[in-house]
Order: C-alpha cells, then structure tokens, then sequence
C-alpha cells in the first residue's frame, strides 16, 4: 500500500485533493499536515512514496522544510503543489531536493501526470514554467534597469505616468 503526505495549511485543498488521489491510486493512505512542524511529526511517523508539499504556507520556511526533507530522508520524493507559476520558486524548491513542481490551477490530468512522473523518481516541471526556469533574478533586474534607462525613467510610477501620457 502507498502511502502519500499533504503538506497544506488550507483543509479545503486537502479536502479537494484526497478523492482524486483516492480515485487514481486505489492501495492508497493518504496522511495530512498543514505546517512545517507537523508535517516533520509525520515523517518522523513513517516513510511515504510521495509527499505533495504546498510552497507556501503562514509559519514555515518552506524552502528550509524541503532542504530538511532532502536531508533526513534523502528517497523521500517531494511535488511541490504551488499557488504560483512562476520558475523562479520552481528552481529553488528543485535545488532544494524536491522532484517536482506543479501550480495548483494546472489541469487535473496535468497534475497527475506529474505525480507519475515524481513517483518514477523523474523531475517534472510544469510546462507553462519550462521557458522560464533558467532565467536569474539578476537578469531580470538588469534588463528593467536598461528599459528604465532607454525609457528615460527611475521607477514604476515614472514609467506609469510616462505610458498614460503617451495614451491619452
């Protein structure tokens, strides 16, 4: 029988989530946690196939909770189950350990299809993210510091003033 952690603070996507693990993975236990601390309780508790870990949630440090995870139970497959698309968080939790990274919106076939992939031990990253993953913060700020300078302006509200000045 597999066993599955839900590390979420919200009981309704945990709620959400069970009866569709339950209906695609019948020898299935599933186990829940809403914050670092218990979910450290249950690892301590017993090994799981996978653990579905929401990136962020009030109280925890998650990218420290994965860095734990990766380090006292190093087989332990992680999916992190974000709020947010963006690649910058994909990175960082991957780095960390986790296998995988999927936003919460993705389809349901999607996210299931990134369970799969975790549970064969393969990296998953959702393909809306794919692009972007490589690209530094740094990068990003260098590039909004050159447009600022081309654009004759030193911040967002200059550049705001400046486009709604143009399209009166």
């Amino acid at each position: 029988m597999q066993k599955f952690l839900l590390v979420d603070d919200h009981v309704v996507v945990r709620s959400g989530i069970k009866p569709l693990l339950s209906q695609q993975y019948p020898a299935l236990e599933i186990y829940e946690a809403f914050d670092g601390a218990s979910a450290v309780e249950q690892l301590k508790a017993r090994d799981y196939e996978l653990i579905i870990l929401d990136n962020q949630m009030p109280g925890t440090d998650t990218i420290k909770l994965m860095e734990f995870i990766h380090l006292k139970y190093p087989l332990a497959r992680v999916l992190i189950f974000s709020m947010s698309a963006e690649g910058i968080y994909a990175k960082r939790f991957l780095k960390a350990g986790a296998k995988g990274f999927v936003p919460k919106e993705a389809p349901l076939e999607e996210i299931i299809k990134a369970i799969n992939q975790v549970l064969l031990n393969k990296r998953y990253i959702f393909n809306g993210i794919s692009s972007t993953k490589n690209i530094q913060v740094s990068t990003v700020g260098t590039h909004k510091a050159r447009m600022f300078k081309k654009l004759g302006v030193s911040n967002l509200l200059e550049l705001k003033e400046l486009y709604n000045s143009d399209h009166k």
